[in-house]
């Protein structure tokens, strides 16, 4: 019970810390040559993918476009690892010596699938971060957090599992940041772009669980941005296609998001003039009643919306 009641008051002291602290997160500052580690489970894998998809490889491949050497990159990580199998696989390693100059952390989802205490995590997490920072040569500055996804945003999730799980990588996530405040750590929340999987099947691999290339893709945009926002309108607006621009009495809508959605036109005064469900991809509004000049359509679904311009003729 002395143990219990220890993780209670621990349990309580976070969440007191989240309301009173803000996360420190930036985009990656990096040192050529690089010489990467990223320490993880199946995410930082990439399972389901080839090698050259996972996002390391991604982060490594944007970075040598940048014109950063990259010298070494070296991926522990193994598909089912808890934070104790990663402590287990590092130990003894020497890796300290190897003298890393960017070290990652992604661990957690395991723990909430196997339904582990929470205590546990708590305990074995900060012990890894003392690992990544002794790892990057005592420099803090070197380590970056990347929070859990949420796997039951996902085809196969949304089939066998429930909202706690949603909720318990929301609590894992708040103990993640909450380290990363007391380290100094960069973090950056992927757990928003993963829960567009739900809605858009091609960020989630063959497997119907994990993330596809394409969301690794968006993951690494946020890493060397840390604008989440510009990184989901950046999909947002490859996605939705609005034809022809110039209009006289009807457009055409394309969006491929399985899930019902609503069309809004608008006015340049913000007046709403139309409005129409969009049940299957594609779309024809007919706007032959509306008179000359520039309309705003909005697509609205659960989980967004999105807009772009046209002009009436």
């Amino acid at each position: 019970m002395g143990l219990l009641r220890k993780f209670t008051v621990m349990k309580i002291l976070i969440i007191f810390l989240l309301f009173s602290l803000g996360v420190f997160s930036q985009p990656l500052q990096v040192s050529s040559p690089l010489r990467f580690l990223a320490l993880g489970d199946s995410y930082t894998v990439g399972e389901n993918l080839s090698a050259n998809q996972s996002w390391p490889a991604q982060l490594m491949d944007s970075l040598a476009a940048r014109n950063v050497v990259i010298d070494t990159m070296r991926i522990i990580a193994r598909t089912g690892w808890r934070t104790d199998n990663l402590i287990n696989a590092i130990t003894n390693q020497q890796l300290e010596k190897q003298s890393y100059n960017l070290v990652s952390v992604l661990i957690g989802a395991n723990h909430v699938y196997q339904n582990t205490p929470l205590g546990k995590y708590m305990i074995e997490f900060p012990q890894l971060l003392d690992s990544a920072i002794r790892f990057a040569g005592g420099d803090t500055s070197r380590v970056f957090i990347v929070s859990i996804p949420d796997f039951a945003a996902t085809p196969l999730g949304q089939r066998t599992c429930t909202e706690a799980i949603s909720q318990n990588i929301n609590q894992y996530n708040r103990i993640n940041k909450n380290f990363a405040n007391q380290y100094h750590i960069r973090y950056f929340d992927v757990t928003p772009i993963s829960r567009f999987g739900i809605y858009k099947p091609y960020l989630v691999a063959d497997d119907e669980l994990h993330p596809s290339a394409y969301q690794y893709a968006a993951w690494v945009k946020l890493l060397l941005t840390d604008d989440l926002k510009a990184v989901l309108q950046d999909f947002e607006d490859k996605e939705m296609l609005v034809y022809p621009n110039s209009v006289i009495d009807r457009i055409t809508i394309s969006y491929p998001l399985r899930i019902n959605k609503t069309v809004e036109v608008y006015n340049s005064i913000g007046n709403l003039m139309l409005t129409q469900e969009m049940n299957t991809e594609t779309t024809v509004l007919q706007l032959i009643d509306l008179n000359q000049g520039i309309y705003t359509i909005r697509l609205i679904y659960k989980g967004g919306q999105i807009s772009k311009k046209i002009i009436k003729q």
